[in-house]
């Protein structure tokens, strides 16, 4: 077949264009389910979003700055609205929706509320194990809250006739719709006021997520949390699990369950009783056996107590024997040592001591009074000569000479003629007296004033 030139593009370049044309459509908020979801190693999430209402997937990829996140949005079933913008990825050929943000839609944003509700209640403490209080183990009482039309009741009385033992007490309630969470809490209010109450039943049967928003609700959570008795919540079936089997003592897969966990097996405790009291009569039999062959090894150990006794009785004597020779050894022993400390004490007693004192004080005295002699006079000699020497050397001496000393009025030696102006006055000391006078002139030369021929 013939025709005009055809323009003909490769498949990448096909790709090129449905990418440019898909790229136009940016910035568009996209709202769909959240399913297949892919965390890859290298931090990028790969999920599909779905629509329900019709048949039509989109496949999404939200790479890892974006993804760390919205890490507890991707999850399974969630309702989602994304934003982002679509392209062609060309190694595959395929359509992708390329995420930069999430957020809650729909049902989505219920379960992000019933997650916040969840930690909330746990930093408080409603969930905490250790506030988990034991099932009695004897219950004669068992109040339950649940619809009186529903199979969960019918179904804890058909276990609790079964198993026996116990009384079930109704406090009817709403387990869905509007009224379900008022209805609730009022039943459990009721019942905990009937008295002699051992133990709580709260639970329905199975449905979907929103039939069993009620036992999600707050009020409904701490209402069951603040029971004076312990509670079984039996809620829904074992996959789903809603806030009241967090704060329940005993969470229960299902009704029947809980009735199981709540009331005990008649039967099986009177076979469980049975049993223990045959093991215990053989137990007890058995050991009988065995004390027995144990007291006959003991008294064919044991043989004949008075022979014991006999021997025992002999070792006390002969032990009493050399206690009696040791303590008379120690009493000599004693006693010798006794007198010589008398001995020693009369020795040193102070009218012997005072008398030898006394005759060794009387040559020692004589020797003292000789020592004192011969230092005095030793002293004297001293004296005698240091006073000469003193008087040789006093000033008085050589005043007795006819030597005079002169003083000036301030009371200072004249040593030098340098010192005295004419018309001073001055005082000589002689050998006897005083004599008061002037200068009337002075030699500052250094010679004899004999040999000038003046006076001073």
């Amino acid at each position: 077949m013939e025709g005009g030139p055809e323009d003909v593009i490769s498949v990448a370049e096909l790709a090129r264009r449905l990418r440019r044309a898909v790229e136009a459509i940016a910035g568009q908020w996209v709202e769909g389910e959240v399913s297949s979801v892919t965390r890859a190693g290298s931090g990028h999430v790969y999920f599909s979003l779905k629509d329900e209402r019709e048949d039509a997937c989109l496949d999404c990829v939200m790479y890892r700055f974006h993804a760390q996140r919205a890490r507890r949005h991707l999850v399974e079933g969630a309702r989602l609205q994304v934003l982002g913008r679509p392209t062609v990825w060309a190694p595959r050929g395929r359509l992708q929706f390329v995420v930069d943000r999430v957020r809650a839609a729909g049902r989505g944003a219920l379960l992000e509320a019933l997650e916040q509700l969840k930690l909330r209640l746990a930093k408080e403490g409603l969930f905490a194990v250790e506030k988990k209080r034991r099932l009695p183990p004897q219950p004669r009482i068992v109040g339950v809250v649940t619809s009186p039309s529903g199979a969960a009741f019918h179904d804890i009385c058909s276990v609790a006739f079964r198993r026996g033992g116990a009384r079930i007490v109704l406090s009817p309630a709403r387990v869905q719709g509007e009224r379900a969470v008022d209805t609730l809490v009022r039943a459990i209010d009721l019942i905990e006021r009937y008295p002699d109450l051992d133990v709580l039943i709260v639970g329905r049967g199975g449905g979907s997520g929103e039939d069993l928003m009620a036992f999600n609700d707050e009020r409904v959570v701490r209402r069951i949390a603040a029971s004076r008795v312990p509670v079984v919540s039996a809620v829904g079936h074992e996959i789903d699990t809603t806030l009241t089997d967090l704060a329940a003592d005993v969470r229960a897969a299902t009704p029947s369950q809980a009735a199981e966990l709540v009331i005990p097996d008649a039967r099986a405790q009177k076979e469980g009783l049975r049993r223990a009291a045959n093991h215990l009569s053989r137990a007890m039999h058995a050991r009988l056996l065995q004390d027995g062959a144990r007291l006959g090894r003991l008294r064919s150990r044991l043989g004949d107590p008075r022979f014991l006794l006999a021997e025992r009785q002999l070792y006390v004597d002969e032990i009493m024997t050399r206690l009696e020779r040791q303590q008379g050894r120690i009493v000599v022993r004693r006693r010798g040592a006794l007198e010589q400390l008398h001995r020693r004490l009369l020795a040193r007693h102070p009218r012997s001591v005072l008398a030898s004192a006394r005759a060794a004080l009387g040559p020692l005295s004589a020797r003292l009074e000789g020592a004192i002699r011969l230092r005095l006079g030793a002293g004297r000699e001293r004296l005698g000569d240091r006073a000469a020497r003193l008087d040789g050397l006093s000033p008085l001496a050589v005043l007795g000479r006819g030597y005079a000393i002169a003083t000036r009025a301030d009371g200072r030696a004249v040593r030098s003629a340098a010192e005295v102006e004419p018309g001073d006055p001055l005082t000589l000391r002689v050998h006897r007296g005083r004599i008061e006078t002037a200068v009337t002139a002075v030699d500052r030369s250094g010679r004899d004033p004999e040999q000038n021929g003046g006076g001073s």
